[in-house]
């Protein structure tokens, strides 16, 4: 036994030194042995993981892969010069994903539109790599210049500061966060100026943490190139008054300077009548001016990027910033682009899109026919927090649809409209 063990042991020995000689003097080296499996060299711990591929090992759930992802054809399908944008924090990337998710299945996998994403700092590695792998077509990633996001020069940062803390005190919703003023006023007058969307002609804005409850079965942004509109929205609510207490006075004085800009077939009917009579026979809310607080609930929007780029919108723009009314208040951008509507726009030109089905807590709009309901395939049910959300806003006493219907454009129906069905 010890004999065949002095035998055994030099084979051994030989065997394994022109083994290693063999492996470091041939083209087999260490990286083509990671590479059978689809790893690294530098980083043999962290393998790719491409889940096309039959026999790739899958790790613990708290290991790190390299996802690979599949090759995908992003060539745009859509005919409109026409993007989605997202304004959007890398900490939203879960709510990013959910919307994203939900407008591609009802709508964008059919079309590949480009994806805009917009943050005041920059995108990290992972918010790019999941946003880009849920987008059918291609994604950008805009940095935002501090000079659009920002507080302008003559904002006075001590007043800011005063008007932050009273509004907390007030329980004014939002009215703490300076960072949504400066969400609100980028929305306002500098989101149509960022470069990457001087591409593009329409824009369609996506919130994090929104659902769309209907197919959409048709291409909006040329349903409304076609049909000659600027704008179109889904839900038409009332404002909280106390976030914009000088914002209708100062809309007053815009139009009393610029009566050339207020267009001859305008809707600002629409932001001024206070008849209960549309609103299920409860009395409007009163306020202090003549300013009937409905607006269109501008996280849903599709318009025409050139509307806000004209020299009316810019002019309307300025005049309200100039009184620091989005700092020392807390004006939204969605009071300013309905009102921007209701004043420059010929009222013909905005479309209510009432076969689209959309949440955004606590509101959810949804056709109401069965036919509609049925045939693009909606599922009108929402949760918010713990409760369920089944009854769509169009008809209720806070909505403001009826009094558009009345004094815009008039009531559409899905049958008015032409559509270009997808297959």
């Amino acid at each position: 036994m010890y004999s065949n063990n002095k035998i055994i042991l030099p084979v051994v020995v030989v065997f394994l030194a022109v083994y290693y000689y063999f492996i470091l003097t041939t083209s087999i080296q260490p990286s083509s042995l990671f590479d059978w499996y689809g790893g690294s060299p530098t980083t043999p711990q962290n393998p790719e993981y491409d889940p096309m591929k039959e026999g790739h090992p899958k790790l613990a759930s708290n290991s790190y892969l390299d996802v690979r992802a599949p090759k995908r054809n992003r060539t745009q399908i859509g005919r409109e010069n026409a993007t989605m944008v997202m304004l959007a924090r890398n900490l939203d990337l879960k709510g990013a994903l959910e919307s994203m998710r939900s407008l591609e299945d009802r709508f964008n996998r059919n079309y590949r539109y480009p994806w805009v994403f917009m943050n005041e700092v920059p995108f990290d590695q992972e918010f790019i790599e999941q946003t880009t792998l849920m987008a059918s077509g291609e994604t950008f990633y805009e940095l935002i210049p501090e000079e659009d996001w920002e507080p302008p020069s003559f904002i006075s940062e001590e007043k800011l500061q005063q008007n932050l803390k009273e509004s907390v005190k007030n329980n004014i919703i939002y009215g703490g966060y300076r960072s949504y003023r400066n969400m609100c006023h980028f929305n306002s007058g500098f989101f149509y100026k960022q470069k990457r969307l001087d591409n593009y002609d329409w824009y369609f804005r996506v919130e994090p943490d929104v659902q769309y409850m209907c197919d959409f079965q048709y291409d909006p942004f040329t349903v409304l190139r076609k049909k000659d509109k600027i704008y179109g929205f889904v839900i038409a609510i009332i404002e909280y008054e106390n976030t914009i207490p000088t914002l209708w006075q100062t809309v007053e004085k815009f139009m009393e300077e610029y009566p050339e800009l207020v267009h001859a077939n305008n809707s600002l009917a629409f932001a001024t009548t206070n008849e209960s009579s549309l609103n299920l026979g409860a009395p409007m809310i009163e306020t202090k001016t003549d300013y009937n607080l409905c607006h269109f609930w501008s996280n849903f929007e599709i318009a025409n990027l050139n509307f806000f780029r004209s020299e009316a919108y810019n002019t309307f723009f300025n005049y309200l910033d100039k009184t620091g009314g989005f700092y020392y208040e807390r004006w939204g951008d969605a009071p300013v682009h309905s009102i921007a509507l209701n004043v420059l726009a010929d009222k013909n030109k905005i479309h209510h899109f009432e076969d689209i089905g959309y949440f955004h807590a606590p509101y959810l709009a949804c056709p109401s026919l069965i036919d509609v309901l049925t045939s693009k395939r909606c599922v009108c049910k929402a949760r918010d927090g713990d409760q369920l959300i089944s009854k769509p806003i169009d008809v209720n006493h806070y909505s403001c649809l009826s009094r558009w219907w009345r004094y815009g454009a008039g009531k559409t129906f899905l049958n008015d409209i032409d559509y270009e069905w997808n297959s």
